[in-house]
């Protein structure tokens, strides 16, 4: 067939777009499904899947080298690092075919079309492929997702760097790295190499990693990075120049506006954040209007500046998150086939950096509500005060709870640094969705001993001092 006829067009094939696919197939819609590339999009292919068992692998490594109880002899052992990035890729094969190829093909109302797509007309895109079709559609909805972003640093032209997709497909184990960049991605990576065995320098243009979280975690996990697993992180600081030179690559900088240095690896990784796919869509065809960074501009409904048109995923900006995607997939499709006016409630969406110890976070800090209100309420609970982390020798962390002392003590944020801090979030998630206060979680029984106390017990903190209590006491 030279040109096809669909009810709906989905451009992209990760999470949000197969959010969409599933929703649209339940509705009986005929549905295109455009991907240019390995369906499963940055999570399942170099995003969380990969990252998190290399992130694993490293835990277990550390572990072995640093037990936790004093009885127990470290064990100072070499690990296989090829093996290593062999099994990852075998996962990642795997779970790409069993959750998104074979999910396809159960989709009886979905097509795949493996091409590249660019609208030439509101409602028709081109397919670049040996038949130059034009699909048509009376809705679209573009998920496309994003790729990694690299500042023009002068030298940047002439290196060979690292991003996320390189780092997680090394062949050998680096020596050394330097990590340009100090959020999430950067931040994981450092760890995971640190734990590999390698020399590691993070170098962060701002005053301090993970800046658009709570003081507190950023400098916990700061500590904890620099004192206690010798990753050298220097923030405040601006790129002046990059270049390679006899098989290491060089990073000069200025340090805080004064001191000028220059660092050198074996590897350099560029974690410098991500950019939306949309500069070849041709969205201009269609009505679809960009912010500045890319982004497609939507609405709390995922629709675009086109009426029929909706987006989802990293297409649309921060904050670029798997789960997100997929909701944000689904509820573009809902709203797309039923005129339904379904909304994303961003606040309660978590998110969690899985450095160890984790980090996790929902809701508002401190400074964004003082921005929003000219008040907040909060309180600091160590883990050092929560039993179950005594009881098992993980002290690192802490849990800070904001609230609304104008709506009756309103949860309207949790943060939290822990070791299995993104399995801790999922309870304050659901207090900052359903606005319940510090007496609901208070009166709410909690299994003890358990790290997820912890956030009964920083409830409990605005009202006594919880160090003074007995265990469950409330």
């Amino acid at each position: 067939m030279k040109n096809g006829r669909y009810d709906l067009i989905i451009i992209g094939g990760g999470a949000a777009a197969f959010s969409a696919a599933i929703k649209a197939n339940r509705h009986g819609v005929k549905t295109a499904m455009i991907e240019r590339a390995m369906l499963g999009g940055t999570c399942v292919n170099v995003g969380c899947v990969p990252s998190k068992n290399l992130l694993g692998a490293g835990e277990i490594l550390h572990s072995a080298k640093h037990p936790s109880y004093p009885s127990v002899f470290s064990c100072d052992s070499d690990f296989d690092f090829a093996k290593t990035i062999e099994s990852k890729d075998a996962l990642v094969r795997g779970l790409r075919k069993q959750k998104y190829y074979d999910v396809l093909q159960s989709l009886e109302h979905v097509e795949l079309v493996q091409a590249d797509a660019s609208f030439v007309s509101p409602k028709k895109v081109k397919i670049v492929d040996d038949d130059g079709r034009l699909f048509e559609a009376d809705k679209f909805i573009i998920a496309t997702g994003s790729s990694p972003s690299v500042p023009r640093f002068k030298g940047i032209e002439n290196m060979q760097y690292l991003t996320n997709n390189g780092a997680l497909a090394l062949k050998e184990k680096p020596s050394s790295m330097i990590v340009i960049g100090g959020r999430a991605l950067g931040l994981e990576f450092a760890q995971m190499y640190a734990r590999f065995g390698a020399k590691v320098t993070l170098l962060q243009r701002s005053d301090r990693i993970i800046p658009d979280h709570e003081p507190e975690i950023s400098q916990g996990l700061h500590q904890h990075l620099t004192e206690e697993e010798g990753i050298e992180i220097i923030t405040d600081v601006n790129v002046r120049e990059v270049w390679q030179k006899n098989g290491s690559k060089f990073v000069r900088a200025s340090v805080k506006n004064k001191e000028e240095r220059v660092f050198e690896a074996e590897q350099l990784l560029m974690a410098t954040g991500r950019r939306p796919n949309t500069a070849d869509l041709h969205l201009e065809n269609a009505g679809v209007k960009l912010r500045d960074d890319g982004a497609i501009i939507v609405n709390s409904e995922m629709r675009t500046s086109a009426s029929h048109i909706w987006a989802g995923g990293d297409v649309v900006g921060e904050p670029m998150l798997e789960t997100l995607a997929a909701k944000a997939g689904a509820t573009a499709a809902e709203n797309a086939l039923t005129g339904g006016h379904k909304k994303i409630d961003l606040l309660s969406v978590p998110s969690a950096v899985f450095t160890s110890p984790q980090v996790a976070s929902v809701g508002m800090t401190e400074e964004q509500m003082m921005q929003k209100y000219g008040y907040c309420s909060c309180r600091t609970l160590l883990m050092k005060d929560v039993p179950k982390a005594l009881t098992v020798n993980d002290t690192r962390g802490l849990i800070k709870m904001a609230v609304d002392p104008k709506k009756n003590n309103r949860i309207v944020g949790v943060h939290i640094l822990a070791s299995i801090a993104a399995d801790m979030i999922h309870e304050a998630v659901v207090a900052v969705k359903y606005r319940l206060t510090i007496d609901d979680i208070i009166d709410t029984v909690h299994v003890f001993p358990t790290m997820s106390e912890a956030i009964k017990l920083v409830a409990t903190a605005f009202k006594q001092d919880v160090s003074k209590l007995s265990c469950c006491a409330e």
